[in-house]
């Protein structure tokens, strides 16, 4: 276990037991000023991998003689730790508190940056009534306050009084998982949504038929046009690994975790320049707003920010005959700076080389492992994880930080 330094003021004298996501095991405890991070358990659908997380859960509650007041989890309802939080806090007598997973990647990068940030005095940062951060997570799934699956994240932190109000402002384009999780494992099921919304269906066939007989293919088109089991996410994961396919990068399926975007990153070369960021405004209506979570945001009727996709894969498509290794860098980084554009030039002034009452940016998620990114966002003073990792074994670390933040308790 690792253990964390995090002394809140006012200090509180509760106990937290926080769960961590599913796809890379981990679990955190915060009790008496410390928090206490484990290791990466792997994936825990894998069935001897959660027996394990649970033994090794329950024998760190069990030797510190730690009984939690507050167990929490992923928002996403079908997790293995989910399920399990919500008999622990029966067990314990405990709150059972689901945290979006977004949120606990960009608070994983500010509990490492800024432990003060988690304060009750008004000097303090996020414990403060004028205080501000944004944040941007991106990676592959995470499961969203809409029901849908996101994973390129732009959010507003800010302080209303003393609680926490945390506002999404922007994301991807939304595209189509066709077959859900199995457009994880396949990823030209992804490249096929989006490719179909500029060609017809015989064009986009020529882009996948090395992965699809004509009757596959026909099966997965109609599936998509018909909207069956189809999921529609704003994921950087999904759009990446799209991207190497269609570049020739990658085959169509996924050896292990993140492989996809491992090779489009390798192969990556100088980006080409001539891609500028397409960023579509929408004004929600109060019908059609983004619902909040109830403790945990405070959604306001404000307008939002979509970086649109759908027009990098066109400039792949009419480019395919150009490096294809700088193509791949163009990609990774098209996302960045469209991220990025909509924090600054539609939304906040931000810094953080120097504050002088700007907002700083924290940069977190799988995806801020990626180089091209990660360099882009360190250009711009972003803060990211250095000790606590970046993707989902941080997850856990930063579930407490939100929670602490929040004023929950």
């Amino acid at each position: 276990m690792k253990t964390i330094d995090f002394k809140i003021s006012p200090p509180k004298n509760i106990s937290i037991l926080a769960l961590g996501p599913e796809s890379a095991g981990n679990f955190s405890v915060y009790d008496k000023g410390k928090i206490f991070l484990s290791g990466d358990f792997g994936d825990l659908l894998e069935e001897k991998n959660f027996a394990k997380f649970k033994k090794e859960v329950l024998g760190f509650l069990r030797k510190n003689k730690i009984k939690p007041k507050a167990i929490l989890t992923d928002l996403h309802p079908l997790y293995k730790t989910t399920v399990w939080g919500e008999e622990l806090a029966e067990k314990f007598s405990a709150q059972h508190i689901k945290i979006q997973h977004h949120l606990a990647h960009i608070f994983s990068a500010i509990g490492e940056k800024e432990p003060s940030a988690v304060s009750r005095q008004p000097s303090a940062s996020l414990g403060s009534k004028t205080s501000k951060r944004v944040g941007i997570a991106c990676d592959g799934t995470g499961y969203g306050l809409d029901g849908k699956i996101w994973g390129g994240e732009c959010f507003e932190l800010s302080a209303v009084g003393y609680q926490l109000s945390a506002e999404r402002i922007g994301h991807l384009e939304n595209q189509v998982l066709i077959g859900g999780d199995l457009a994880i494992k396949e990823p030209a099921r992804m490249l096929i949504s989006v490719l179909a919304k500029f060609l017809g269906k015989g064009d986009v066939y020529k882009f996948v038929k090395k992965h699809y007989t004509r009757n596959q293919f026909e099966l997965l088109y109609n599936q998509m046009k018909q909207g069956f089991n189809c999921q529609e996410t704003s994921s950087t994961g999904r759009v990446l690994d799209a991207v190497s396919v269609l570049l020739g990068f990658s085959g169509n399926e996924r050896k292990y975790k993140h492989e996809p975007i491992d090779l489009l990153e390798k192969n990556s070369a100088n980006p080409y320049r001539d891609l500028k960021p397409k960023i579509t405004e929408i004004t929600p209506t109060a019908k059609n707003a983004q619902k909040g979570h109830k403790n945990l945001l405070s959604p306001k009727i404000v307008s939002f920010f979509i970086l649109e996709t759908t027009p990098l894969f066109e400039y792949l498509v009419k480019n395919l005959n150009k490096d294809k290794q700088r193509l791949a860098a163009t990609a990774q980084l098209y996302l960045a700076e469209g991220l990025y554009q909509i924090i600054s030039d539609f939304q906040f002034p931000v810094s953080n080389k120097n504050m002088n009452g700007k907002c700083p940016i924290f940069f977190s998620g799988g995806l801020a492992n990626n180089k091209i990114m990660s360099d882009f966002f360190a250009s711009k003073g972003a803060i990211m994880n250095k000790k606590i990792p970046r993707g989902d074994a941080g997850l856990s670390f930063g579930q407490i930080v939100y929670y602490l933040s929040a004023n929950l308790h």
